[in-house]
């Protein structure tokens, strides 16, 4: 699938790099159910949800693209001490927050640490042989780690510590990643400069980001304001935080799948049927009467298993357009400002405790991405020489 040059990690580097990676995107899994919590707490407004949501998930991007930039490669193992440190420092930071702004701008901050921990994990799987099989095992094994974080704040520690438990608990989740820092491999080698592999940004090459930034605003627009809608589908607050858990573990199911379908399904046509069913499934959310619980969870579930099981593809679609791996290096941003743009846009439409308009701008995001993924089929792939 790559041309780019893959590099020999020995398994406990890459468990460990990939371990790092799960503990910056923890907070991406449960962000529904801490910020129904801070709501609750009256400590952020359901209007002030979209935006904190937006903040960190948009610098965790900004933390990859910046790190693909700006840090040095070689100096891996210090920069995962760094950014372990701090974003630990930060979610304890976070227990003294109070309102939308103070929570926005620490949240902000540990999602730029958090990039940072991706960042390495990106370098790693781009550089490695079979990258979008590698990466449906990433986006396995962080999903299962989400859920199971998941599952652990709904039913031991938010019932017992509140909204700030889930914090410290996030806090010695990420200290984590300081002795895994000293497994994960020391440095890693540049890629292959453009005058070698032939690398040019063009339509063909640019036309994956916008996709996969799409597929990831409907996704994340419906995510963050799950909690609210499943309520208003007929659960109750615990029932709703259950089912975020549910639908985490479905996504395991997915990424599962997709991890050998990405070898044998055709990329294009597989995610343009992944946005078909993205786009009827909130749609028909949103058309769904009050009370109709059962309904929200069956189509929760198909949403979560078509989630993951598309990213790999995501990894496939830019190599398909550029075997250098640059436009690959670049999937885990445009994914994370994607998740980000979503709850943004979204947080302008919810009035009140109302939020349904999301699932209709989730189906909205979902038919651009079919749009952008159809221009991408017609560009075709990467010539065999690039």
């Amino acid at each position: 699938m790559s041309t780019v040059s893959s590099t020999e990690f020995t398994a406990g580097q890459m468990v460990s790099a990939l371990a790092v990676g799960c503990i910056g995107v923890l907070m991406v899994g449960i962000q529904p159910i801490l910020l129904g919590e801070l709501v609750d707490a009256h400590q952020v407004s359901l209007e002030g949800v979209g935006l904190v949501a937006m903040a960190e998930i948009i610098a965790l991007g900004l933390g990859v693209a910046l790190g693909d930039a700006l840090l040095p490669v070689a100096r891996l193992r210090l920069i995962t001490l760094l950014a372990g440190l701090l974003g630990a420092g930060l979610d304890l930071l976070s227990l003294q927050a109070t309102g939308d702004g103070s929570m926005t701008a620490l949240r902000a901050g540990a999602g730029l640490a958090e990039g940072v921990l991706v960042w390495g994990t990106t370098g790693v799987v781009v550089r490695c042989a079979n990258p979008a099989r590698v990466a449906g095992i990433f986006f396995v094994v962080q999903t299962l780690g989400q859920a199971a974080l998941g599952a652990l704040l709904a039913h031991a520690v938010l019932p017992r510590w509140g909204w700030q438990g889930g914090f410290a608990t996030l806090a010695l989740l990420t200290l984590l990643a300081l002795p895994l820092a000293f497994a994960q491999p020391t440095r890693l080698a540049p890629l292959s400069p453009p005058s070698v592999t032939g690398f040019r940004w063009s339509l063909r090459t640019m036309l994956p980001l916008p996709a996969v930034l799409l597929h990831l605003a409907a996704l994340g627009a419906f995510w963050a304001y799950l909690e609210p809608l499943g309520q208003a589908a007929g659960l109750d607050a615990r029932a709703a935080q259950s089912l975020i858990a549910g639908v985490l573990f479905m996504q395991v199911l997915g990424g599962s799948v997709a991890t050998t379908a990405v070898r044998r399904l055709p990329t294009v046509p597989t995610l343009l049927v992944c946005s078909a069913l993205l786009g009827a499934i909130t749609l028909g959310v949103h058309q769904l009467p009050g009370g109709h619980a059962l309904h929200f969870m069956l189509g929760c579930a198909v949403f979560g298993f078509v989630w993951l099981f598309m990213l790999p593809f995501h990894i496939a679609l830019a190599f398909r357009a550029d075997r250098s791996g640059r436009v690959a290096g670049l999937v885990p941003a445009a994914q994370l400002l994607g998740a980000a743009f979503g709850p943004l846009t979204a947080s302008f439409l919810v009035q009140g405790d109302d939020a349904s308009p999301v699932p209709l701008l989730s189906s909205g995001f979902a038919l651009l991405s079919a749009g952008v993924l159809w221009a991408a089929r017609r560009h075709g792939s990467t010539p065999p020489s690039a």
